[in-house]
């Protein structure tokens, strides 16, 4: 396709744009880390109450399909975007792996033969949806800000109008939590926005207020650390009145205790989260990558995605400079040519 004067410029000023906002956020990396937001909110997640019941799948997805919501989608708007709409029932929709379509899920683990210490879980539920870090190595990667982190609230929201598709904060979640709308002509990236839709409205995320159990219990991050510290003081046995929806004690279920790992996920995981988790079974048999340290993420990412706008800047001008050149030498040919043959027709 011929590319002419304006085109070639244009494209360089995009790569430079792009450059230039890919620098500016690895410099950001580079200084203080910020602090957890005063009115910070999050989640605690206990696996040992969890029941595998997947009433926060069915509720998150019903829910973030309504406008605002991280689903919605003005063309497909009443519809709830099921993984298999040919069932059309939330009963029978049973996602494998979060998607564009899939912002929370459930999964088990199930151990096989002697694979536990006695008296330990053989089996548990984890759900799994974005941790909204401290400092998010997705907000930092991001060259056009279409994920910025909440001042207040500290939940990490996603802005599809800023959006350009270049899915660096795919790369750069040490999670793997944001997925891509493959299958549309104008994609996005979905993940959790912690129902930041509903807290305008005075209520919670979903997954919590629609959890039976109180596996899930929403609540500012402060009180939610305290709760599972003192979770994690409780002896096997014992009875404790635990927390329903929200860490306020507004509702309230006695049940006995069961085993804890020791160790509260995400208090220090890649720096910090806003989801805590508690579990009976050791985190990397749920699917943790036991590789992610405590590190700020930001500052390890940068190193090598800051790379990345200036590699496709060059290779955009490169290929622009050489597609010129090359239509130049096939006009000289063509001209050189045409001569040749009026020079022989005379």
């Amino acid at each position: 396709m011929p590319i002419n004067r304006r085109d070639f410029l244009k494209f360089s000023a995009g790569a430079g744009l792009l450059a230039g906002a890919g620098v500016d956020s690895a410099v950001a990396a580079t200084e203080k880390p910020p602090q957890l937001p005063k009115d910070a909110v999050g989640i605690l997640y206990d696996a040992t109450l969890c029941i595998g019941c997947m009433a926060c799948m069915v509720n998150c997805k019903r829910t973030n399909a309504e406008p605002g919501g991280a689903l919605y989608h003005r063309e497909a708007e009443g519809q709830v975007p099921y993984e298999y709409p040919e069932s059309g029932d939330a009963i029978y929709d049973a996602p494998l792996r979060l998607s564009g379509k899939t912002l929370c899920i459930i999964k088990a683990y199930r151990a096989e033969g002697d694979a536990v210490e006695p008296d330990a879980p053989h089996s548990s539920f984890i759900k799994q949806h974005c941790l909204h870090c401290i400092d998010p190595p997705c907000v930092s990667v991001c060259p056009v800000r279409a994920l910025q982190k909440q001042s207040d609230t500290g939940i990490v929201t996603y802005n599809k109008h800023r959006c350009f598709g270049c899915r660096y904060c795919q790369v750069a979640c040490p999670f793997g939590i944001p997925q891509f709308e493959w299958e549309k002509a104008s994609p996005s990236i979905v993940k959790c926005q912690l129902c930041n839709h509903r807290l305008a409205q005075g209520k919670f995320s979903a997954c919590c207020e629609f959890c039976p159990t109180g596996a899930s219990i929403f609540g500012p991050v402060e009180e939610l650390r305290e709760e599972a510290k003192r979770r994690l003081a409780l002896k096997p046995g014992d009875t404790y009145n635990y927390q329903v929806q929200h860490v306020d004690g507004r509702q309230r279920t006695e049940k006995v205790v069961s085993r804890y790992v020791d160790h509260i996920y995400g208090m220090d995981e890649a720096g910090g989260t806003q989801y805590l988790f508690l579990a009976g079974v050791e985190f990397n048999k749920l699917g943790f990558n036991p590789h992610i340290s405590n590190e700020i993420y930001p500052r390890l990412t940068w190193s090598y995605i800051s790379q990345v706008p200036a590699l496709i800047g060059t290779l955009l001008v490169v290929g622009t400079v050489t597609r010129l050149v090359t239509q130049r030498i096939e006009k000289n040919k063509d001209a050189n040519q045409k001569s040749t043959d009026e020079a022989d027709a005379s």
